[in-house]
């Protein structure tokens, strides 16, 4: 039987995996930096120039692949999971908590990372990677939007991943209880927001009054929806189409 042949991006992402697991002791010390990648280089054997290739921008691009693997085994995690019967907040709050609780051990690479891409150079990177986690979770918990709620579902679970992750950096509870107590809290109050916006939206003269600038918002539309998504569906109550909420 033949091997399958690598490709240059194989190589690529195994040099990556390589060299973030011989960094990690280093990060302790000497943050996402060129020091930590030349110590890694050093210390995984694998090739200067290939290390550069994987992380040219050393540091940042070091601290931004240990995020979005940590990413990947959660996808990996929830690819495999049965969360069908739980409900939706459940299934926030679970893979919220797994998400953190895989990279648990390397509480120091994290809070790097975190004060890295909070620069303001790198803080567009460091947001865009704080959604795709919003927006991996969301698709996990079978989120349909289509219309501007897409975005405004991970606008808030961003918000709520980013205040958890700094609260369980400072948290010295045992088991990090305290965490999983204050992402409860926040979780409370994204579904209080939720059930407040539904009867506010519910009320007809609410409706009529916000009918116009619904039109315009129920335009932006979650990358790759349809055209004939829900928003556009009329509203069988005044044959005017209404945004979902």
């Amino acid at each position: 039987m033949k091997t399958p042949h690598k490709t240059e991006d194989d190589h690529l992402s195994e040099a990556r995996e390589r060299l973030l697991e011989a960094a990690l002791p280093h990060v302790v010390f000497d943050g996402w930096s060129s020091a930590t990648l030349a110590a890694a280089i050093a210390e995984s054997g694998v090739d200067a120039g290939l290390a550069r290739l994987a992380f040219p921008r050393a540091g940042i691009d070091m601290a931004l692949a240990f995020h979005r693997r940590a990413d990947r085994a959660l996808a990996g995690e929830l690819a495999a999971a049965d969360l069908e019967d739980m409900p939706v907040r459940d299934r926030i709050t679970h893979c919220l908590r797994r998400r953190i609780e895989l990279v648990a051990e390397h509480r120091d690479a994290v809070r790097r990372g975190a004060t890295l891409l909070a620069l303001p150079h790198h803080a567009p990177e460091g947001a865009r990677a704080i959604w795709q986690t919003a927006d991996l979770i969301w698709t996990a918990c079978g989120d349909t939007a289509t219309d501007f709620n897409w975005y405004t579902k991970r606008i808030i679970l961003s918000s709520v991943f980013s205040a958890t992750v700094l609260y369980w950096l400072g948290d010295a509870s045992p088991n990090f209880a305290n965490t999983w107590a204050f992402l409860e809290r926040r979780i409370e109050d994204v579904m209080r927001f939720e059930k407040t916006k539904a009867q506010f939206r519910e009320n007809p003269l609410v409706r009529a009054a916000i009918w116009g600038p619904m039109q315009v918002l129920n335009l932006v539309r979650a990358p790759g929806a349809p055209k004939n998504s829900p928003a556009d569906a009329p509203d069988p109550g005044n044959g005017a189409p209404v945004g979902r909420t």
